[in-house]
């Protein structure tokens, strides 16, 4: 992927190395467990780790915002993270107008190493990048990149950007008022309804990555000869029905929050095919 021209974010912070900063008072263990839990059953690990640091607090959610340094990293792995935020800016701010007739609003990103805060929660490497609409920030420990080599065996520039476009995506979705329209639903439904809910909101995500690449390529001749095998490697890799059978021998598709390999396929190569937002649209798919 050529994302060396990409114009850098201002919109970064690095928190990297700056250690936990208050973690609400929840040890490494308890919050190891209540991951396993989360995963067990199906429910966002965020969610427990942050109604357990209420508990620990009287209460309180113990949000407390660190302040890390701004503005364009100097290590490479920084400085593509950074170049790829700046490229979604550059094309979102032009595609949501375009497709939909809104202003787009640039999140934030905050680059951590091991653990930090966030407008919802702990953030934790265990978690994977996430996107947390309170803040409007990503949220990304980069050595999620090397767990993807190691672990997943998907690797290549334009896989990683695909993991940010993801969260990205997040934000559009977020912006179009779709996410908490969904987040709404979840907390009346629960259960397995919420999970499938889940799984819609992040398809449409991986298909609203696919829409970014799509217009990037057009723009700037971004992608290269191999990249869009290497992001549907990744998306295969991070599918729910592969990752419960590596990690437990069986497949439970109740307890689905992402979607399947296959699914996550299809709708990444919807948006990259299509280029358009409303070809996202999972909550009216018939099939996913």
């Amino acid at each position: 992927m050529r994302w060396d021209q990409f114009r850098t974010s201002s919109n970064v912070e690095d928190r990297r190395g700056m250690g936990v900063g208050g973690a609400g008072g929840l040890g490494l263990g308890t919050i190891v467990v209540l991951g396993l839990i989360g995963w067990a059953f199906g429910i966002d690990p965020r969610i427990l780790i942050s109604g357990a640091e209420m508990v620990a607090g009287g209460g309180s959610s113990g949000y407390e915002q660190q302040q890390g340094r701004q503005g364009t990293p100097e290590d490479q792995a920084g400085r593509f993270a950074s170049a790829i935020l700046g490229n979604t800016e550059d094309v979102w701010k032009v595609v949501l107008p375009q497709q939909t007739g809104r202003q787009y609003e640039a999140p934030r990103m905050v680059l951590f190493s091991g653990a930090t805060r966030s407008g919802c929660g702990s953030a934790q490497s265990a978690m994977g990048p996430f996107y947390c609409p309170l803040d409007q920030t990503v949220y990304l420990d980069l050595s999620f990149f090397q767990e993807m080599q190691s672990k997943f065996r998907a690797s290549g520039d334009f896989a990683y950007a695909y993991v940010i476009a993801h969260e990205v995506g997040h934000h559009v979705e977020n912006q179009l008022g779709i996410l908490e329209r969904a987040q709404q639903r979840q907390r009346e439904v629960g259960g397995t309804e919420a999970n499938q809910i889940s799984v819609r909101v992040e398809l449409m995500a991986d298909c609203l990555a696919g829409v970014w690449a799509r217009h990037s390529n057009e723009r700037y001749q971004s992608l290269e000869e191999g990249d869009i095998e290497n992001a549907i490697r990744a998306a295969e890799a991070i599918g729910d029905d592969r990752l419960q059978k590596q990690q437990q021998g069986r497949v439970v598709p109740d307890s689905f929050t992402h979607g399947s390999s296959a699914q996550r396929v299809r709708w990444l190569t919807a948006g990259l095919k299509s280029g358009q937002i409303q070809s996202c649209d999972t909550f009216r798919a018939s099939r996913l």
